[in-house]
């Protein structure tokens, strides 16, 4: 735990960022400032932010109520069971039909870090397999996301994932979408939750 704090506080200092200028999206008591989309499970537990497949193992949505254009995203997760998810930028949901990208966070070998547009293009652009490696599953894991005008950058534990320009994302709009993938026996925790607008 010690290691992803010192990480989390790297991340920033690098950056120029300070703590103070960051907004916290998930207060670790409830689900306020989101929205839930489909019939699987959402829910706070020990401060935590879990997601959960239901019965109906269809896809599920968690999304931010304020749309976000440009900023640089933090999270940590941890993946049991099937860690199959996401973060999506810049995306508006539908019932259970998402429109936007998805910063994918998957099982070893499945791209997490990598970049999937949802009922469009499919996949953008994927890590190298090599960077891969980095992702600790059953551990916590440090995400930053960063999207400016058509330029989306993603690391993961530190290591750079992607970072490419795209101009259908530069033109998007929405929010900030956690996802639970479709199939059943999926399991995330999330914590540590912070957007500095650009």
């Amino acid at each position: 735990m010690k290691s992803i704090v010192m990480m989390f506080a790297l991340t920033f200092a690098v950056q120029g960022i300070s703590n103070a200028q960051n907004a916290s999206l998930f207060n670790g008591k409830n689900l306020d400032g989101w929205q839930i989309y489909g019939t699987e499970k959402w829910y706070v537990n020990d401060g935590l932010l879990i997601c959960e497949s239901g019965d109906d193992k269809a896809y599920g949505y968690l999304g931010t109520v304020k749309h976000y254009k440009d900023f640089i995203l933090t999270l940590e997760f941890k993946q049991e069971s099937n860690g199959n998810s996401g973060v999506f930028i810049r995306s508006t949901v539908d019932g259970i039909k998402v429109k936007g990208w998805q910063v994918e966070v998957a099982p070893m070998g499945n791209h997490t870090g990598g970049v999937y547009e949802s009922y469009g293009r499919g996949w953008l652009i994927k890590p190298d397999p090599k960077n891969e490696k980095v992702l600790r599953e059953g551990e916590w894991n440090l995400m930053e996301i960063r999207v400016q005008g058509s330029q989306l950058t993603s690391w993961l534990n530190g290591t750079k994932m992607v970072d490419f320009n795209d101009v259908k994302i530069g033109e998007g709009e929405g929010g900030i979408v956690l996802q639970i993938h479709s199939g059943g026996d999926v399991k995330v925790s999330w914590r540590d939750i912070f957007i500095k607008e650009l």
